[in-house]
């Protein structure tokens, strides 16, 4: 595949769609299976408590992951995607109700990185309940 965005459409400053994610027990669960992350202070609402969470959170791998779709959605090109790295800095609390938890996922093109490998970086900005649960979030990608 390769990537749907030309480079030489984008500026500094250009935005990418925002995105919303719910996140549910059911989909922690789930995650826990696929990735092998059994900690339960992923699924089990008293262990969490007891050591010292509000309730179960989502996995810091999922969050991630889940923030990494707006860019890869935007390229259309998971390869597109050379490098990425966050800070975690507050959890995703995931109450055990009808509405479970939305990841708020802004981006945009923060600089030109490299005219002949046409690389960009993204700047990610990640929230949840009001409070910015990845810092330092911030991808190089490769247009065509």
């Amino acid at each position: 595949m390769t990537a749907q965005v030309g480079y030489d459409d984008v500026e500094p400053g250009t935005e990418l769609p925002a995105r919303s994610f719910p996140v549910d027990r059911e989909r922690l669960v789930r995650y826990a299976g696929a990735s092998g992350d059994f900690n339960p202070i992923h699924w089990n609402e008293r262990f969490a408590k007891s050591v010292g969470l509000p309730d179960v959170i989502a996995h810091g791998m999922f969050t991630m992951a889940e923030a990494a779709r707006v860019i890869t959605d935007w390229t259309g090109d998971p390869g597109a995607l050379l490098q990425y790295g966050v800070r975690f800095t507050k959890p995703v609390v995931v109450p055990d109700d009808d509405e479970g938890a939305v990841i708020e996922v802004a981006a945009k093109v923060a600089k030109k990185l490299d005219d002949e490998a046409r690389t960009v970086q993204v700047d990610l900005t990640v929230t949840s309940a009001g409070a910015r649960v990845l810092g330092m979030s911030r991808a190089v990608v490769k247009l065509r």
